[in-house]
């Protein structure tokens, strides 16, 4: 099965487990961020939009128009039915249907982790903001959220010991894990310097670097995670055209 079809075959479990205040990282964490970020953004493209909950919420929250563009089509069908004053286009990022300089934002929330083509796509954010729009940029960290990672509660020595696991930072891999029972989902990781060098190569200016620690949400539902509070799972890069 192509990755395509996965996302296609399975965005029911996307719609189900992390809109409509299904899931405390977005409603405490995510959603926040981007609203403050993107405050005073009037033209603003969503990548990756998914159901459209991030786009419905700028839109609610002063933008003037908001597009939110996604490859999937059962998550572009679910995102118009959801409407909130949002336009829907089927597109994929490496290749944006839109003018250049069209939109003052940007926004892309867990989707580069999926994407191939990642300077293209890059590039093609850059194009099309128009000089001094801003990018927010929403990553599953990528030092410590690498295949492999996670928190080790080591009894083999004396006394034992807890620290978090690092897995192969530097190796770019793709994986198709299983997010939950019989549902699969492909992911891309790569280190940070990828990214950054890729914003920088299509012209893009760093400004800032956001690492939430986990909400009290999250940690409430996964109390195996608490002792690990200290362990961002979300990495925010801000740029600007």
């Amino acid at each position: 099965m192509m990755e395509d079809d996965l996302w296609e075959e399975h965005s029911d479990w996307w719609q189900d487990g992390f809109t409509d205040g299904a899931d405390p990282e977005y409603e405490e964490q995510i959603l926040p961020l981007a609203v403050s970020l993107l405050a005073g953004r009037n033209d603003v493209l969503d990548v990756g939009t998914g159901e459209g909950q991030i786009a419905r919420l700028l839109r609610a929250n002063g933008a003037a128009k908001v597009i939110g563009i996604d490859p999937t089509h059962n998550q572009t069908v679910v995102a118009a039915e959801r409407g909130g004053g949002v336009a829907y286009a089927r597109a994929g990022a490496a290749e944006l249907p839109f003018a250049s300089g069209s939109f003052d934002a940007v926004i892309a929330c867990l989707v580069f982790e999926h994407i191939d083509g990642i300077d293209d796509a890059v590039a093609e954010v850059a194009r099309v903001l128009e000089p001094g729009g801003r990018f927010v940029f929403m990553l599953n960290h990528p030092l410590l959220q690498t295949p492999g990672s996670g928190w080790i509660d080591d009894h083999m020595i004396d006394p034992p010991e807890q620290y978090w696991r690092i897995g192969p930072y530097l190796v770019e891999s793709t994986q198709v894990e299983e997010v939950q029972k019989g549902v699969f989902i492909p992911f891309i990781h790569r280190p940070l310097s990828r990214y950054l060098n890729a914003m920088v190569d299509a012209g893009l200016t760093f400004e800032r670097m956001i690492e939430p620690a986990p909400p009290a949400g999250f940690l409430a539902k996964a109390p195996e995670y608490f002792d690990a509070a200290t362990i961002p799972r979300l990495l925010v890069l801000v740029a600007t055209r």
